[in-house]
């Protein structure tokens, strides 16, 4: 039986383009903005829009209860800047994170006018620079528990049927008790915590940064290791050549590591829970969800899978 009526359990009216679009034009009034011409680039976690007026990018969260977490995620883009660490930056001048529209709202600098990029080469140079640094105790990153957030999106799942989620539920009690076994071989400290090729973008002057902040926390950095490793092994989006010259930057191959298959699967189940949450407002989710749960319960190829 499918449920979901399009409203979360906090009774906030579910994100989208439509919903996006007002709290959007509201964003851009409150800070004088002119929102004409612009690009709805992402409507996922965040409903992510680019100006056409100036070199500005808004972000509006989907989750109306992640106003502190925002809050750190602006100290950390802060931080990052002065470190001239190569990352996104946010706009100067703006009191943010703003909450409009009962949604949260951050306001970023643009890196270019076009969507471009990185290389995986250069993912690896700047994840090594980052996990070299040593995070200051005032930004009060987390902990990053997995299971923590796989137990939330389960109880956000929307739209799904009964039996996918009795699966989902019994995948996540079992991968629970084995990535609590894992001995993890690299230092812990402080990650990005998605780092992946769609979070590297090529600036206007050419150099690559990192974008997409929410996710910094600490944790064994083979969590920012993950997601290359899968999209290249299971899923078969990065080449043997792309993923070797990754390896060789960073000088860690998660793949070879004995608990890169637990790690996998973990990382595999929040990407399905995230999809799931989506389901009772887009067909196009419903339908990537759908195959994407019948592949695990197959044990099936992953090469289907379609990015989101």
């Amino acid at each position: 039986m499918i449920s979901g009526d399009g409203t979360s359990r906090n009774g906030a009216t579910d994100l989208t383009e439509e919903s996006a679009d007002a709290v959007f034009r509201e964003a851009c009034e409150a800070v004088s903005l002119d929102p004409a011409g612009a690009e709805l680039l992402r409507l996922g976690s965040n409903a992510v829009y680019r100006l056409a007026s100036s070199p500005v990018i808004v972000r509006i969260a989907r989750d109306p209860e992640v106003l502190e977490e925002m809050r750190r995620t602006v100290g950390v883009a802060h931080w990052l800047e002065s470190e001239n660490f190569p990352a996104t930056r946010v706009v100067p001048g703006v009191e943010q994170p703003a909450f409009i529209g009962g949604r949260v709202v951050t306001y970023w600098r643009s890196a270019q006018d076009e969507i471009a990029y990185g290389r995986l080469d250069e993912l690896a140079d700047l994840l090594k620079r980052l996990h070299r640094l040593e995070e200051p105790k005032a930004l009060g990153l987390p902990h990053f528990d997995p299971f923590a957030e796989v137990r939330d999106s389960l109880g956000r799942l929307d739209g799904v049927r009964e039996e996918d989620r009795t699966f989902l539920e019994e995948r996540a009690r079992q991968l629970d008790k084995e990535y609590h076994r894992l001995e993890f071989v690299l230092p812990f400290g402080m990650i990005h915590g998605d780092a992946n090729i769609g979070n590297l973008l090529r600036g206007c002057d050419g150099q690559a940064v990192l974008i997409d902040l929410d996710g910094f926390a600490l944790a064994p950095r083979e969590w920012d290791l993950v997601l290359t490793a899968l999209y290249y092994d299971r899923f078969g989006w990065h080449t043997s050549a792309e993923y070797e010259s990754f390896v060789r930057h960073y000088g860690f191959d998660l793949v070879n590591w004995p608990g890169y298959p637990v790690l996998a699967d973990v990382r595999e189940l929040m990407m399905m829970l995230w999809l799931g949450q989506q389901v009772a407002t887009s067909g196009k989710s419903a339908e990537e969800f759908a195959r994407r749960v019948d592949t695990i319960r197959a044990d099936g190829s992953r090469r289907d899978w379609q990015p989101f």
